[in-house]
């Protein structure tokens, strides 16, 4: 299943792991960037989550007829946070999970 996802997202993790430099690398960093992830989408579904509850709240008759992405048609603003931390978290996971030491040290710039 490890070799299926790091071929998938080869194309990612061959920015990363590039390189014949020195590195360092430590434990924790892996650790650290793996909670750093899952920190990332867990507030990228709480913006998410809470901006479709106050849609709900303020406009109920729109809520009840439209998807929940064609609800803030007018005020999508909400999206930003949502891709840059989502997308931040997913980098992070693929990278502390998948990725090999080099991947893990570059990311921390070492």
């Amino acid at each position: 299943m490890k070799y299926f996802l790091r071929k998938l997202f080869s194309p990612i993790l061959n920015l990363f792991e590039s390189g014949q430099s020195e590195y360092v690398y430590k434990k924790s960093h892996r650790v650290i960037l793996i909670v750093m992830g899952l920190l990332f989408n867990g507030l990228a579904s709480l913006v998410f989550i809470l901006s479709q509850k106050v849609t709900q709240e303020v406009l109920p008759e729109v809520a009840q007829v439209s998807t929940p992405l064609s609800t803030q048609t007018d005020d999508i603003g909400y999206l930003i946070p949502v891709v840059f931390f989502g997308g931040a978290g997913i980098l992070c996971l693929l990278i502390g999970l998948l990725g090999n030491d080099r991947a893990v040290a570059k990311i921390w710039g070492s």
